[in-house]
């Protein structure tokens, strides 16, 4: 059976912000990977599912970070869970395998923990890996400024972009990008990236 990606997600703080504002670009950014409700849904207003490739998920998931957080005081709780698809439904939220128990469980589990970045696949040494990097990875990603996520959601939707292409679209000056892109440590983004493909390749 081919192994799925799961993504379970809720934005942190919703109460907080005007939905109008965000939920369009969200409901939008989803619509660039399938169709609502076969791939992806939003329910209860503020919590989301999306079911994605495994090698793209951790690609696909910073961008959907890098989105929220553009938004004042909003943040979002990604939980990540790979495996099996046991039954695709005509709706996301009806269907189940692994993947989705190992996603839904673990929201719940990082909500509890305060936590706002986590995986889950069938192999706990890729788990112990995996998890010890996510945390790391959170502490950055949780620190980014509205105007850092502004170039990472940019960059994550096209890795071809140039720091001028950047200043372009966001009206800035190019040394402003460049400061930026550093502060979003965007090599070490690559970086673990890659890493996190070649582990993923492991379930294989």
């Amino acid at each position: 059976m081919i192994m799925k990606a799961v993504i379970t997600g809720d934005i942190v703080n919703s109460q907080e912000a005007d939905s109008e504002n965000w939920l369009p670009k969200l409901k939008q950014l989803l619509e660039k990977w399938g169709k609502t409700p076969t791939d992806w849904e939003i329910y209860r207003g503020d919590e989301f599912q999306l079911k994605c490739d495994i090698e793209e998920v951790f690609w696909t998931a910073l961008t959907i970070k890098s989105l929220v957080k553009q938004f004042e005081n909003l943040d979002v709780r990604i939980a990540i869970g790979i495996g099996e698809e046991q039954y695709s439904s005509e709706k996301i939220t009806e269907s189940n395998g692994t993947a989705y128990v190992h996603s839904g469980r673990l929201l719940n589990e990082i909500k509890n923990e305060g936590k706002t970045f986590a995986i889950r696949t069938p192999d706990e040494t890729i788990n112990a890996d995996l998890g010890i990097l996510f945390k790391w990875c959170s502490l950055d990603f949780d620190s980014w400024t509205i105007a850092v996520s502004e170039i990472v959601h940019l960059l994550m939707l096209d890795k071809n972009l140039t720091q001028d292409d950047l200043a372009k679209k966001l009206g800035i000056s190019q040394s402003s990008v460049s400061q930026r892109i550093k502060r979003a440590n965007l090599d070490l983004i690559l970086e673990t990236d890659q890493y996190f493909r070649k582990k993923i390749a492991e379930l294989k």
